[in-house]
């Protein structure tokens, strides 16, 4: 297997890496509310991408059962979105 065709394979798991990446620049330069809500997207992409997908082409994003896999990171998104929001930014305007 050539390392694109293992990219190709791996492109739900890669989505969410680069959701996440781009959160973590967001998160060091100081907007980590934004950061942070964008942490529960590239979480809520992840149980989107699992939920729509069939096992084979979810590749390393299936861990359990689609529904578990679909529910829990469903709850993480929707927690982590919730705290992102509401949470006082630290004495901000």
């Amino acid at each position: 297997m050539t390392v694109r065709s293992a990219l190709r394979a791996q492109w739900p798991i890669l989505a969410v890496f680069a959701t996440f990446a781009v959160a973590f620049v967001l998160v060091a330069a100081g907007f980590w509310r934004r950061g942070a809500l964008l942490i529960g997207i590239g979480v809520g992409i992840a149980a989107a991408l699992r939920l729509l997908l069939t096992d084979e082409r979810a590749g390393l994003l299936g861990v359990r059962t689609k529904g578990i896999d679909f529910v829990t990171t469903a709850s993480v998104a929707t927690v982590v979105m919730y705290a992102a929001w509401t949470i006082d930014p630290l004495g901000t305007s």
